[in-house]
């Protein structure tokens, strides 16, 4: 099992989400060391009075997470009297560990969340906050290929996951843009870098996320095209990463979960102000991200973290309820789902 090389759409399938368990031991205790486990305190949190909390992340560390990283290194959970520690997650995803109580806080997305929310026995998990106000997800090919739109994945091999919501959402898009989905070659994805696989002509298009993939092609230099969902169709516009919390955790402390959203906030805050520093606090805390990559795809996000929202964090009721609307729609979950449910914003403050 191999932790750190996980599709990031590996837990997209639902399924795996009750199975998760089996899992969570060997990769939680992994994650509880080398550059991707951190603590925003020195050792010995109980005799120092402050409240560990254990955040686990969605993937490998990326930009997504500079804000968590930021809070840590510039003290602003330990300004509030917590100890963060951060964790790799399982193979089966942040959401598990979360709804074990294993993590009281994490990082997931609202199409993941769906898989769990949308059966007769849901995880304990609430979305809290939205890390980047929109989906920046869409299909990245090779430049030249005629696949600028998504009319033109037809005939062209797709690097699928296999999963119900993905393809839904692909079959979507390639209908409403006049497109025959069933002329899309679907074929087993192979590579988890995007790039990489474009390279060695593996596939022609895949699912990707402009501010890393889409950056990564542009440091290496590498010719693309890229054509994002939510411009296709404005249901797709979800949310897409958010932060989650435990259930038990949010009723039993609340006030920790407001303090830690606090922390968090000023920390996204720090990286929209400061993107180069941000991108540097990463990286010293995960030298494994290229420093390049990672300069570029923080100055992207800049302006992705709160955009035109009042202020981080904040999930709009409506894009929420219209994407859990169209799953319903499309019988994608084995319950229908509560186009309200599965967030709150009761413990983030304006």
């Amino acid at each position: 099992m191999n932790c750190k090389n996980m599709s990031r759409r590996s837990f997209v399938a639902g399924a795996g989400v009750l199975t998760a368990g089996l899992a969570l031991a060997g990769c939680g205790a992994q994650g509880g060391s080398g550059s991707a486990s951190t603590t925003a305190a020195a050792s010995g949190a109980a005799s120092t009075g402050t409240t560990k909390l254990t955040f686990v992340l969605d993937y490998t560390p990326n930009t997504n997470h500079t804000g968590i990283y930021v809070a840590i290194a510039k003290g602003y959970y330990a300004d509030e009297g917590l100890d963060v520690e951060v964790v790799q997650p399982p193979e089966d995803g942040a959401d598990a560990l979360v709804g074990a109580g294993k993590a009281q806080v994490g990082m997931s997305y609202q199409d993941t969340m769906a898989n769990y929310l949308g059966t007769d026995s849901p995880l304990p998990v609430t979305a809290v906050a939205a890390t980047i106000q929109h989906n920046t997800s869409g299909i990245i090919s090779r430049k030249g290929d005629g696949i600028t739109r998504p009319k033109g994945m037809e005939g062209k091999r797709y690097a699928t996951w296999d999963q119900d919501v993905e393809k839904a959402i692909i079959k979507s898009v390639v209908t409403t843009d006049g497109g025959d989905f069933s002329k899309v070659q679907l074929i087993p994805a192979s590579s988890s870098d995007e790039v990489t696989g474009l390279k060695a002509n593996e596939f022609d298009c895949v699912w990707c996320y402009e501010a890393w993939a889409v950056q990564n092609a542009k440091v290496q230099d590498f010719a693309y095209d890229y054509f994002s969902f939510r411009d296709i169709d404005s249901v797709f516009d979800y949310y897409t990463p958010v932060i989650i919390a435990n259930n038990d955790f949010l009723k039993n402390q609340p006030d920790v979960a407001k303090a830690f959203l606090r922390a968090t906030k000023r920390g996204f805050e720090y990286a929209e102000q400061n993107a180069d520093d941000a991108a540097q606090i990463l990286v010293d805390a995960a030298p494994e991200v290229d420093p390049a990559l990672a300069k570029m795809s923080q100055e992207f996000l800049a302006d992705q973290y709160t955009a035109e929202a009042s202020s981080w964090g904040v999930i709009d009721p409506d894009r929420w309820a219209k994407f859990y609307n169209w799953m319903n729609d499309n019988g994608l979950t084995p319950t229908k789902l509560d186009p309200k449910g599965g967030y709150s914003m009761d413990f983030l403050e304006a």
